[in-house]
């Protein structure tokens, strides 16, 4: 691209060089070579109501048009998609076409819509770039569409599934029978919100034919729970276990295998995918938002080996702390419906998800349906908490970065005085912290009186550096 070139030209090279990255050959409508690759993309293509800006060869076989426009068009481009569907009905040169095209799409370069004329209710939706060839000729060999087959699941049996489930789980499916791209499942801690979103995704893989689910997490320890509870799922209508039944792998490095239907991974290690570079395993076993980021973080950027076709579905675990900032771009960077898991969300939450809520389960609920159990406030008040402490001069302190947890030791130079306020959220104080457990755990029997065991119990911290 030079600087001379008019912008419709530059929006032409632009498209040029993302179909190329996409697989596709692109040619000249007077230099069509159909042995150069499996899908070619033909510029300024003949039809009998003027020449199409490309027309797109799978297999010899034209299959979609692409309607190319400014870059500054890119506010207006779906006012254009009555054009391309009028090369799309045409009749091509050359070429015996007795059925309209069916994939179109509008792109500037910057912006790609697509549409596929064979779903229920066609529409419009932004992409990344454009499916591959491969990934046309598979579509076209399917009796019917992933969105028409959404509009033909048969009823969920609701065997083993509490009713907040059950819910959930219709409402989920009704949602992708309207076609909604993103949906958010509220529900309490200790509800089942994993089980539910197995049951979904099981649900998806054999009647819907999802060809790849992706189930991300933020953390390892959540990705290896997630894979011990789909090893132990059992579903209703098979004696097999959903890894039986289903390729399930756990990313641990770049590869990711072409058989697998179910991924479970770190939404760092996909970032780092993508961006084919190797990661640190240890960027894993935190909570991505308490990373340093740079200020302009490096975009996301088309990789061959996952094209944004890549998965069907994506389900998002503790979404709520996962789909901002840097991370954001993994997830648009898919032409995937977006599930999100979660029991606290908050409105940047809802706004991502459109206001989406297929399911709104809170604690409350949780409680009046026997669910959890309801709390009674157990307060453990030390010295510290009301009266705050001191750092002596002399002494040595651990002190760590707030984002980056980096640690150091140093020595006071003054005294320094902190508040309860500041306690575990400026500083923290270990003893005050073993005596808060050790109180806890002294008061058990009076707590629960006639257990000789501990329950089990929810810590909630302040952060990280607080939790451990």
């Amino acid at each position: 691209m030079t600087p001379n070139q008019n912008p419709e030209q530059q929006a032409r090279d632009a498209i040029d060089a993302q179909l190329r990255q996409a697989g596709w050959v692109v040619q000249a409508k007077d230099a069509i070579n159909f042995n150069a690759g499996l899908g070619q993309a033909v510029a300024e293509y003949q039809t009998d109501v003027g020449p199409a800006d490309y027309v797109l060869f799978v297999n010899r076989k034209a299959v979609g048009v692409i309607e190319a426009k400014r870059e500054d068009e890119g506010q207006t481009i779906t006012v254009v998609e009555d054009q391309t569907v009028g090369y799309a009905t045409a009749n091509l040169k050359w070429v015996n076409n007795k059925e309209p095209l069916r994939f179109l799409f509008q792109s500037t370069g910057v912006i790609t819509r697509f549409t596929d004329s064979s779903d229920p209710a066609p529409r419009s939706r932004e992409i990344f770039n454009f499916p591959r060839p491969e990934t046309i000729q598979e579509w076209l060999g399917q009796p019917q569409t992933l969105r028409r087959r959404l509009h033909n699941l048969p009823p969920l049996d609701p065997t083993g599934l509490r009713a907040c489930q059950i819910v959930a789980i219709h409402n989920l499916e009704h949602s992708f029978g309207q076609d909604k791209p993103r949906a958010l499942l509220q529900m309490a801690t200790g509800a089942g919100k994993t089980f539910t979103a197995i049951t979904a995704i099981y649900r998806l893989l054999k009647f819907a034919g999802a060809r790849r689910v992706l189930f991300m997490v933020d953390t390892k320890n959540l990705g290896e729970q997630a894979e011990q509870e789909m090893m132990a799922y059992t579903p209703n209508d098979d004696n097999r276990k959903f890894t039986e039944l289903y390729n399930v792998q756990r990313l641990q490095s770049s590869y990711v295998a072409k058989d697998s239907q179910v991924c479970i991974s770190t939404i760092q290690r996909l970032y780092s995918i993508l961006k084919g570079q190797e990661m640190d395993e240890a960027a894993e076993e935190a909570n991505p938002n308490e990373r340093v980021l740079p200020k302009e973080p490096l975009p996301v950027v088309y990789n061959a080996k996952i094209p944004p076709e890549f998965f069907d579905f994506i389900v998002i675990d503790e979404c709520h702390r996962s789909i901002y900032n840097l991370w954001r771009q993994v997830l648009e960077y898919f032409d995937a419906y977006l599930i999100g898991l979660t029991a606290t969300p908050d409105n940047r939450t809802y706004g991502f998800f459109r206001k989406n809520v297929v399911s709104d389960y809170d604690h409350e609920k949780a409680v009046a349906d026997g669910v959890n159990v309801g709390n009674e406030i157990y307060l453990i008040d030390t010295r510290v908490t009301q009266q705050g402490g001191q750092l002596r001069a002399q002494q040595v302190v651990e002190k760590r970065e707030k984002l980056s947890r980096r640690r150091r030791w140093e020595q006071q130079d003054e005294d320094e005085t902190y508040s309860g306020k500041q306690l575990d959220r400026d500083i923290v104080n270990p003893d005050q912290i073993r005596t808060v457990i050790r109180a806890f755990r002294d008061s058990l029997p009076a707590i629960f009186p006639g257990r000789t065991e501990v329950p089990k119990t929810l810590i909630f911290a302040k952060s990280d550096s607080h939790a451990d």
